[in-house]
């Protein structure tokens, strides 16, 4: 089993369901990195003012967002640190949504889930719930300093996250600007028949096997020609690794019990805070300390 890129808990009520993210998917395409024909050493990227279109060092270099074109606002690396989401390491479920309702320009990028030791359980009857309720889950997540928007759904015996684009990510249909050709198109029967007829005519069955890369096995073919010629260049590469963290599961019928009744007294607090409160209880607005930033 390939290893986990990614270990905490799926966060559900009281419940901490502790699993690994495995990627469910592998980059099969060609990569070409840049040599030096001369002495074949790797070539990077120089840092260039493009201005005077001088290198320059890393210790000259800072970031900034452009506040208005050509006008930048400058922030420090420690500025930065602090805008970074806190890294939990739980998907926490804030939502259940019905499958259908998840536009399709919103998905992104799928992992598989896979339970850790204690957590099989509880993994299995989140998993069986979704189904039966024909709902996903909807998450927030923290990989790698930055927060994803996510759903969890099951596959087969498997739970699934698939990453999300953010909606403020996705454009609108409408800069397509569809005309009434399009969106009220005046379309004779036969011709609809036809191109229905040719659908059918078309159709078979999804054969995985049958999809493939032919540029990258063209490319691999020549690369094992020239290695079996022993046309063969060593080039010095660095790895690296991370440490990962991993969760606890507790008792499953009490955390359960203990999130339902949870939710029911939120609800019978906040009823009861909306009757018994009156207007001068209420606290006074906050004052605005700061101008807001302007959108980029």
């Amino acid at each position: 089993m390939p290893r986990s890129i990614w270990k905490g808990a799926i966060s559900f009520g009281l419940v901490h369901i502790p699993v690994g993210l495995v990627s469910a998917t592998s980059s099969q395409g060609v990569d070409f990195d840049w040599l030096d024909k001369r002495s074949m050493d790797p070539v990077g990227y120089k840092r260039i003012n493009k201005v005077t279109g001088k290198e320059i060092t890393s210790e000259n270099i800072v970031k900034g967002v452009q506040f208005e074109k050509g006008r930048y606002v400058v922030l420090s690396e420690e500025e930065i640190r602090t805008a970074h989401p806190q890294s939990t390491q739980t998907i926490d479920i804030f939502t259940f949504v019905e499958r259908e309702q998840i536009p399709l320009q919103n998905i992104d990028t799928p992992y598989y889930l896979s339970p850790e030791k204690r957590g099989e359980k509880v993994y299995a009857l989140l998993r069986e719930a979704l189904r039966g309720s024909g709902r996903v889950a909807l998450a927030r997540v923290v990989l790698h300093t930055r927060q994803y928007l996510a759903a969890l759904m099951p596959l087969e015996d498997a739970l699934v996250l698939v990453k999300l684009r953010w909606p403020a990510e996705v454009r609108s249909l409408a800069i397509l600007e569809l005309g009434s050709a399009v969106s009220k198109p005046d379309l004779a029967k036969a011709e609809l028949d036809m191109a229905k007829r040719l659908i059918e005519d078309m159709s078979g069955d999804w054969q995985p096997d049958d999809y493939r890369d032919t540029f990258q096995e063209k490319i691999m073919e020549l690369v094992e020609e020239k290695a079996s010629a022993g046309k063969i260049t060593h080039v010095e590469g660095v790895e690296a690794g991370e440490a990962r963290r991993s969760a606890d599961v507790i008792d499953l019928t009490e955390l359960l019990k203990r999130s339902l009744s949870g939710k029911r007294g939120e609800s019978a607090k906040a009823d009861t805070d909306d009757t018994a409160s009156t207007p001068k209880e209420k606290p006074a607005p906050r004052k605005k300390t700061g101008k807001t930033a302007r959108s980029k």
